[in-house]
This record gives structure tokens, sequence and C-alpha cells, in this order.
């Protein structure tokens, strides 16, 4: 079994601070095993699992009485199946005699969101549990990380197996659980549109030309973008913008999340398959961008761009200061006249180059080459891993 100690100790802290820890993820990304973990150093436990009957039945029928008497950890896994428990569990909270900490899993941020900001403002710690990370997998697995994604299943796989298991993942998100969130919309629909985004991956949003490729209109383009996102699938990448002076790009990015299904979408299943592909440097960019914001946190995370060609990939806001990333999967990066726009016009204190390389040296007294592989050397970089709704 692979460690994923820092998570661990995030919810940990979570559940020492709050009465509600919430758990978010997209399906098989361990959320289940890390709290049967956690479960295991306490001495009380009460777990219900909302995909078994037997534990709907006992929150369906009698909630008030089922949570009441609890003592110890609660953990409640697919909670977003029954999100009229979020309501209940707002007096439990504010009980004096209350003996329970509450852990909630969930693969629907949207409804999770929703009812947490609406029934437990203030009394819910927020905590992302992402596939595997490099940190976890350790840095000279990078390449097999890349490749398979981070889903448990497929990174710890074969990949022959792994490919297979990127198939029957997808198609039982979209064939069982997406109708269980009581979302009407055919299973190959919704099937060719995320294929659709596979060939846009790290492109601007643009609705009426994706919805034109799969004969539908934008505002349907929207909504399917909108439910893949609420269920991990896909990150939408917001754009920053300011009063400048300059024609802006005001549409997000769209990515794939997990770079195993990207790849499983474009038919790539080795790496002499990635490196041969026009997808090759999107693929690299998505990928760093997750590890980015899995260690730091993808609240207040934009990409910045300019009608006339200047980018900045990502951009973090974090204690009053703005520090730029730069994605580029070359050997040998080099200072653009980009960089230099994004320096002068959004006052970063600093630029990182993230490439696949083995050396830190720096390019600029505010631009550093930093090897993916090498991302724990950003020490002291201000972490934000939760948040709290109030």
């Amino acid at each position: 079994m692979i460690e994923r100690e820092t998570l661990q100790s995030r919810v940990r802290l979570c559940l020492s601070e709050a009465p509600v820890t919430v758990l978010l993820g997209a399906r098989q990304t361990g959320k289940t095993t890390l709290a049967r973990l956690l479960a295991a150093e306490h001495p009380q436990v009460s777990f219900f699992d909302l995909e078994r009957p037997s534990s709907r039945a006992a929150l369906s029928v009698t909630p008030d009485l089922a949570l009441r008497d609890c003592s110890g950890l609660v953990v409640i896994d697919e909670v977003q199946r029954m999100p009229e428990l979020f309501e209940l569990l707002r007096p439990l909270c504010d009980d004096p005699a209350r003996k329970a900490v509450f852990l909630l899993l969930g693969s629907a941020s949207l409804d999770i969101v929703k009812g947490v900001s609406e029934s437990l403002a203030g009394r819910a710690l927020f905590v992302q549990a992402s596939g595997f990370s490099l940190e976890e997998c350790d840095p000279k697995n990078m390449n097999r990380l890349w490749l398979q994604g981070g889903f448990p299943r497929s990174y710890l796989a074969r990949p022959d197996a792994a490919w297979r298991w990127l198939d029957s993942f997808s198609q039982t998100l979209l064939e069982r659980d997406i109708p269980q969130l009581g979302i009407r919309i055919p299973a190959e629909t919704l099937r060719r549109f995320w294929l659709m985004l596979s060939h846009y991956h790290g492109q601007t949003w643009n609705a009426a030309e994706i919805g034109r490729s799969i004969s539908c209109g934008s505002g349907a383009a929207n909504h399917y973008r909108d439910l893949l996102a609420g269920s991990y699938m896909i990150r939408v990448l917001p754009p920053w913008f300011e009063n400048l002076k300059k024609r802006q790009v005001k549409s997000p990015k769209i990515y794939l999340r997990d770079s195993g299904l990207l790849h499983r979408f474009l038919g790539v299943e080795s790496m002499s398959d990635l490196r041969s592909h026009p997808r090759y440097g999107a693929s690299w960019e998505g990928f760093a961008l997750e590890q980015i914001l899995i260690r730091f946190g993808d609240r207040d995370a934009y990409f910045w761009a300019t009608q006339r060609g200047a980018e900045l990939d990502l951009l973090l806001l974090r204690k009053g200061k703005r520090w730029g990333f730069e994605f580029k999967c070359t050997d040998a990066p080099a200072v653009s006249r980009a960089m230099h726009v994004a320096l002068d016009d959004l006052g970063l204190e600093h630029l990182w180059v993230v490439y696949p390389g083995r050396d830190i040296f720096p390019m600029h007294p505010k631009i550093t080459a930093l090897p993916l592989s090498m991302l724990g050397e950003l020490k002291g970089f201000p972490l934000e891993s939760m948040e709290t709704i109030g």
C-alpha cells in the first residue's frame, strides 16, 4: 500500500478542529480506504456506506436516532446520495452534549458544497482527496504516474490492465454514478462530450465550438462541462483579469484532471506513443498543473492570457502575493518574452518554469527552472489545502 501521510494528517487536523470534515474527490481515489485507516485510530467508530441498502435504510427511516447517540468518529460514505443529511447534522453539531465528530466522504462537489454551505456554515472543513501525487509515488516513478494516471487501481496495475480498468471506470461513472445523482443525460452523449474534451485539453473553453462538434447548443455544452467538473473528472481553470489596458482572455481553460484517462481517450498506451503525440505538450501541462495544485491547493488558482499572445499557465494568489508557473515539456527551457510580460504586468513575486528535467537553475532573478520531480524543494511556499465554510 502507498502511504498517504500528508493527506491523513490534513484530515486528522480537521477532525480535531471542526465537528464536520468533508473529504471530497473523484470516485476510486482512495477516500474510503483513507477513512478506514483513520477509523482504526479511534476507539469508537460508526460507519455508514450509503451505497449499502442497510446504511441507506438506517439513515432514511430514523436518521436522528441513528446519529444522535453515536460517539467517537462517525463516517458517512457517498454522502451526496442523501443531501438531506446536511440539514440533520446542523443541530447535532451545535449540541453541547455532542460526543461525535463526523467525516463525510463525497464524490460530487456541486451537491456537497451547496448542501454544506447552506446547512453547515461555519461547522465544516473541506479536504480535497486527489489521486496519487508524485510525492506519494516517489519522483522516480514520474513517467508511470504521468502515463497511467493517479487512480490507485490504474497506477498500481500493469499498463494493459490499467487501460481496461480506466475503460470500466469511465463506463461505470456514465452509466451508474451520474444517473444516481438524478441526472438524466444519455451516457453515450456524455461520453462523446468527454472524448471531445480530451482533444481540447489545455485549451480555452469555447462552448459554441464544442457544442457544434457534438451537435448540441452552447447551453448544453456548458451543462455537460459543469457536470464533469462536479464529478472531479475535469478541471475548469478560471481566468485572471484586471485593469491592465490590455485585452485579456476571459474564458476558462479546460483540463482532464487524470492524465491516465486523458491518454486512454487519446489512444496513448506507452511513453513512446505519448512523446510522438500532437498533445504531448498539453498532456505535460495538465499533469504538472495537477501536481502543483495537489501540493499547494487549488483555491485562488487562475491562468492569465492576453489577446496578443502573452500568457501565464498558472497564477496562485497566496498571502497577498502572486506566484507564477509555466509548464514546458522540454529538456532546456528558456526565458520567453511572454514570461517577462507576465512578470511585469502581474507583479509576480517569482515565476517557476516546471519541466521534466533534473536540475534546478536560475533563468532570471525572478525566474527559476524547476524539475517537477523536485517540487518538494519549494520550501516555505504558502500551502492552502483546507477551506472553512462559513
